[in-house]
């Protein structure tokens, strides 16, 4: 494939194919590329655009072109160094550009350490991440994969510890066993300590070893506990950065234990690296539902004039699961608030309400997501309710259930600014609950005036229209919207309009493409050997989050107090328990349940309506729990009564 026959008129209005001596052949316009390939680099000459990032990794990524673009080079740099002056660019400028143009080695090599490399995350997500990215072509034929941790094994041990864990997806058939004995081949071991900077020693060594005399580029996954954290990156700073080429590590969360700790971890990590070097990684923020918050946002018109406390009644994250062992594992001693809230939840929030950026530069995303964290207003305690899984005699994971933090929250945050002043954002967070769940529900106003209240019945909410946004259990985006009954007479009923994202994406790319969608994992290795950092977060991101959460914590941290215990699914009695009898709010949110007359039995209402309309037993658990908790939540903490779980 040439990249000179890759250069195509660029319009707005029309989508123009690729010459006939690019292999894809793929019909492409200006619009495709923020889409279609995040990490796109466009560079405008005389109204043609040069695909490089962009037009070359759909070529590769989407139909697997084994494109050799090194005898480019010199061609590119002498366009866009005369293309500089005209753009009143330095040349530096463009070499800049040019030096991050291949998506394939020229001459240098990659070397991937996993500390920690035993561990159950190398196991179960890391190594086979890796692993995907060398089959797909993702990493250099000459990739150096190190595994670094306490116990004493050989480059066999790893390697058959690692074959266990991997395998070929659907897409990944063809010379799959062939595939992974060169991967493993690649695959070697260091012996060392967290603290032991000669290990640390033996490791750059080993890397020198494999990397010969040419420039070549270093990452770290540093997949240790946080205690470790800090010894394992001062002795990778002093010890086994690349001599020549970049150095990047990745840092597992949660990023400190509390605002306090947070800070000293990052000027631990600023003493060694530069901030560009850090790669705060969030396995959520990988999957489509994040991905495709901005596209959906900046990318339609329909939604941004829409997007504000004008026209948004409120905007619900919802992040539970059935699983409670596995989230226990990782979150003990942190709790959920900790683990999943101040990443996961946070990052989704400030992805959805940031102003637009200037471009998808990862600066520029990650300017945006501060102002709005730091807009955010303090989760005070009053305006959350916290719960703590209760395990039943016999529980295979009873010693570890018994040594969590709380592992339910619900809260209301709100942000103080222009766009979304007075809308509150209501967060549910969880395990051992009935079902697993994630979702965005973004849910808009009341139509002024409207003309068929009488007609939509006693159900004055369901004349709401929702955009939900859904990862768990189905991926869809949804709108919710009001449609006549057939049949006589004007009756009105909600349904949802299902805008087949998983038919027409997930599906559809499945077939047309031959692969499958990449894991989260996948998704941001590849991010980070790419230098993308708009997905991860940066110290100043870190702060904020910490800061928004510190009333709570301390809360917590200073007066002991213990959250209220619930069974597997029961965790509506909280709810129940600690906002008794609150003050009806004008604007409640009534969903599937019959009208109620008093605040007493408005939950046992909205339980039998809801228990009307399933017929399993599950259904009827689900939807009652799904129904109660939204009514409960929504009396609890827009009414402002102060619950009595955190005082």
């Amino acid at each position: 494939m040439s990249l000179t026959s890759c250069l195509l008129p660029f319009s707005q209005s029309a989508k123009v194919p690729l010459t006939s001596t690019c292999s894809c052949h793929l019909p492409l316009s200006s619009s495709n590329f923020p889409v279609s390939s995040r990490n796109y680099y466009s560079y405008l000459r005389n109204e043609s655009l040069v695909l490089k990032g962009g037009g070359s990794n759909l070529c590769r990524r989407f139909y697997g072109s084994a494109a050799d673009l090194r005898s480019e080079e010199t061609i590119l740099e002498t366009d866009l160094v005369a293309g500089s002056h005209k753009a009143g660019d330095s040349p530096s400028v463009s070499k800049q550009f040019l030096d991050g143009l291949l998506d394939v080695p020229r001459g240098a090599s990659l070397c991937i350490a996993v500390v920690g490399a035993t561990g159950e995350l190398a196991r179960g997500k890391i190594f086979p991440a890796l692993f995907a990215l060398y089959y797909s072509g993702y990493l250099p034929e000459d990739v150096g994969i190190f595994g670094y941790s306490r116990k004493n094994l050989t480059d066999e041990d790893l390697r058959s510890i690692i074959a266990s864990t991997l395998t070929c997806r659907v897409d990944h058939q063809e010379n799959c066993g062939d595939k992974m004995d060169a991967f493993l081949s690649r695959t070697y071991y260091i012996n060392g300590g967290y603290d032991n900077r000669e290990g640390m020693s033996r490791l750059d060594e080993r890397m020198k070893q494999i990397e010969g005399v040419s420039k070549a580029n270093r990452i770290f996954y540093l997949s240790v506990p946080q205690e470790a954290l800090v010894d394992v990156a001062c002795n990778i700073g002093d010890k086994a950065q690349a001599p020549q080429g970049w150095t990047r590590i990745i840092v597992e969360k949660p990023f400190g234990f509390n605002l306090y700790s947070s800070h000293q971890l990052t000027q631990s990590l600023l003493s060694k690296f530069e901030e560009r070097q850090i790669y705060r990684i969030d396995h959520m923020l990988g999957r489509n539902l994040i991905e495709n918050l901005t596209v959906l946002r900046f990318s339609n018109l329909v939604f941004e004039p829409l997007w504000n406390r004008t026209y948004i009644r409120n905007v619900q994250v919802v992040i539970v699961s059935e699983s409670v062992a596995q989230t226990a594992k990782y979150s003990d001693g942190y709790g959920i608030i900790r683990d999943i809230f101040h990443s996961h939840i946070l990052q989704t929030i400030a992805l959805l309400t940031m102003e637009p950026p200037i471009s998808l530069d990862g600066e520029d995303i990650r300017n945006e997501k501060v102002k709005v964290l730091r807009s955010t207003r303090r989760l005070d305690p009053a305006d959350a309710i916290l719960g703590q899984y209760k395990y039943t005699s016999g529980d295979k994971n009873e010693a570890i259930l018994n040594s969590v933090g709380p592992t339910y929250c619900a809260a209301a945050l709100y942000i103080d600014n222009a766009r979304w002043d007075g809308v509150p954002f209501l967060v549910r967070v969880g395990t051992g609950l009935i079902k697993h769940r994630v979702e965005i529900r973004v849910q808009f106003r009341h139509v002024p005036g409207n003309i068929y209240r009488d007609n939509i019945g006693i159900n004055i909410d369901l004349g709401t229209n929702e955009l939900i946004l859904r990862d768990e259990p189905d991926e869809a985006i949804l709108v919710k919207i009001n449609n006549k009954v057939p049949g006589l007479g004007l009756q009105l009923d909600a349904s949802e309009l299902n805008l087949l994202y998983k038919d027409r994406h997930v599906l559809v790319f499945s077939t047309l493409y031959s692969t499958e969608v990449p894991d989260s994992y996948e998704h941001l290795i590849h991010d980070v050997i790419d230098g993308d950092n708009h997905l991860f977060m940066r110290s100043d991101e870190v702060a904020a989050a910490w800061n928004i959460l510190s009333p709570v914590l301390e809360e917590i941290d200073k007066h002991h107090t213990a959250p209220e215990l619930y069974e597997f699914g029961g965790v509506l009695m909280i709810v129940l328990k600690t906002c008794l009898k609150p003050p009806m709010p004008d604007d409640f949110i009534f969903k599937n349940e019959s009208e109620a007359n008093n605040n007493e039995n408005a939950a046992g209402n909205a339980s039998s309506s809801a228990s009307n309309k399933y017929g399993s037993k599950e259904e009827k658990e689900i939807a009652e729990t799904n129904v109660c908790l939204d009514l409960n939540l929504s009396l609890s903490l827009t009414s402002g009564k102060k619950c009595s779980s955190i005082r």
